[in-house]
């Protein structure tokens, strides 16, 4: 394998023919989203295809509601970045006045929720965009009734997830959500 500088990436060709063609690719770990995989032509025969990643100024944009509670630190509600939404984890704030709407687990995850789609919907997106959600509970004893709450919201088939339980969550919340989200191009 050879790496040829921060925009792209060779890897040897896999004989899928999907993999052939210009098809879109969005890894969630974090280091390629929104890439390309198309087969070199610039050495006919070539065993590599080439995986291109853009790093234009202008491909970061930040999403901003009122109708979610603000960001409690350097970091932005959500942030768009090619045709992929990244939501940062959302608590059961009230908006307006930036307290819990109570400390019930089932309260908060619905305010979460209300919150989430407030942030998809500025974005031009809704539940049905969502392709993997990360849940943080206070208490893992919580996740039936998290589960009975969140499955009211997200349509079939419902996103990649992961639980866990944190030993704390901002503001001693009892559930923090994130989420990426696949935008329509």
């Amino acid at each position: 394998m050879a790496w040829c500088s921060l925009r792209s990436i060779h890897v040897p060709t896999i004989d899928i023919g999907v993999l052939r063609t210009r098809s879109p690719l969005a890894v969630t770990g974090g280091v390629v989203a929104g890439s390309t995989f198309w087969r070199s032509s610039s050495r006919k025969g070539s065993p590599f295809s080439c995986l291109s990643l853009s790093t234009s100024p202008g491909i970061k944009e930040a999403v901003v509601t009122a109708k979610a509670p603000a960001a409690l630190g350097p970091y932005s509600q959500a942030i768009k970045a090619n045709n992929l939404l990244f939501i940062s984890g959302v608590l059961g704030l009230i908006p307006e006045t930036g307290k819990f709407i109570s400390d019930s687990v089932e309260d908060q995850t619905e305010q979460v929720l209300k919150n989430m789609g407030e942030i998809l919907k500025a974005s031009g997106a809704d539940y049905s965009f969502v392709v993997k959600t990360t849940i943080m509970l206070a208490d893992l004893k919580d996740f039936k009734n998290v589960n009975e709450i969140y499955a009211k919201y997200f349509p079939s088939p419902a996103p990649a997830r992961a639980t866990y339980q944190v030993a704390a969550l901002p503001l001693d919340a009892k559930i923090e959500i994130e989420c990426i989200a696949a935008l329509k191009a």
